[in-house]
């Protein structure tokens, strides 16, 4: 590949893993970033003669209008991603979430390819059985879901777009996010040994951080057999529920003590099965598994320290 691809929010959790892998296969990355954690994330590919970097809101859309025009495809991570934070900043996650991309799709050129996170978190709870693929009715709970819900339907009516719903991330980045599940119960697992459930049965799906990284490339290697349409994005073998999980972390710390409690309600209500055949019918397989992440953290959290990684 030799393309010039313009990551919004690449300074992120998932941006920070995906930049060095889009300079390796020899695309031309720039990373606009407002850098609002004020995180270090990229310093390891500052070398490489590929990466551009601009400290700029993709607010700011005067200011984004060269990008746009600079770009062959565009992978616009920019977020305040996850209930919580969604919830906390009402006004943020509407500018950023929803406005900031829907100004982008109608800026643009037709031609250009736009690859776009989404969220499977739409599912809600899926059927009555909790399953959920690509043609399930989506019933977003969380401000976060809705928002996403909106700007993949505007997405879907270009030519160039691939909207990617991404399950539960986990694994270590230089970006690093401690409030994510997988994350958030293995750090609680080694610093505490015990981990308090509530609607401990509800399940979700998880990916590795890195195949989310590699569903970018491989979309743009076979973008035309995947182009305007929208997948999962998750493995297959991991629709856990909160229990399952924890029962999966002590295997690797037998110390954890799993409280299971009635008292507490998550706010975001989301309790599905979801299925990644479509995507996995294309080509695409997911590398990491569950206890691969695991393992990878176990040995990760001791690096990093709490305060700087949280979204909220």
């Amino acid at each position: 590949m030799n393309e010039n691809i313009l990551v919004t929010g690449g300074a992120g959790y998932l941006g920070s893993t995906l930049v060095p892998a889009l300079l390796e296969s020899n695309c031309k990355v720039r990373v606009v970033d407002n850098l609002i954690y004020n995180q270090s994330s990229l310093n390891h590919v500052c070398y490489h003669k590929n990466f551009e970097f601009y400290d700029i809101d993709v607010r700011n859309t005067k200011s984004m209008e060269e990008h746009y025009k600079w770009a062959d495809t565009i992978i616009p991570l920019a977020a305040l991603v996850g209930a919580p934070l969604c919830e906390k900043d009402s006004v943020g996650s509407q500018t950023i979430n929803h406005d900031s991309p829907i100004h982008m799709f109608r800026s643009i050129d037709k031609s250009t390819v736009v690859l776009m996170p989404t969220t499977n978190s739409a599912y809600g709870s899926g059927n009555e059985n909790n399953f959920c693929d690509e043609t399930s009715p989506l019933n977003p709970i969380s401000e976060y879901a809705k928002q996403k819900i909106q700007v993949e339907k505007e997405l879907m009516e270009r030519e160039n777009s691939v909207s990617f719903r991404l399950a539960t991330v986990f694994g270590m980045s230089p970006r690093m996010r401690l409030d994510l599940l997988v994350n958030d119960f293995v750090n609680k697992a080694l610093k505490e040994r015990s981990i308090v459930l509530f609607e401990s049965h509800f399940k979700r799906n998880y990916i590795h951080v890195k195949d989310i990284a590699r569903v970018f490339l491989f979309a743009l290697q076979n973008f035309n057999s995947v182009r305007g349409e929208v997948f999962n994005v998750g493995l297959s073998n991991a629709n856990l529920s909160k229990k399952e999980l924890c029962l999966r972390i002590k295997e690797y710390i037998p110390q954890l003590q799993i409280i299971e409690t009635k008292h507490g309600k998550d706010p975001d209500q989301r309790n599905y099965i979801v299925s990644n055949t479509k995507i996995e019918s294309r080509g695409y397989k997911p590398m990491y598994s569950i206890d691969d992440g695991i393992k990878e953290l176990i040995k990760g959290l001791p690096l990093v320290s709490h305060s700087p990684y949280r979204n909220f």
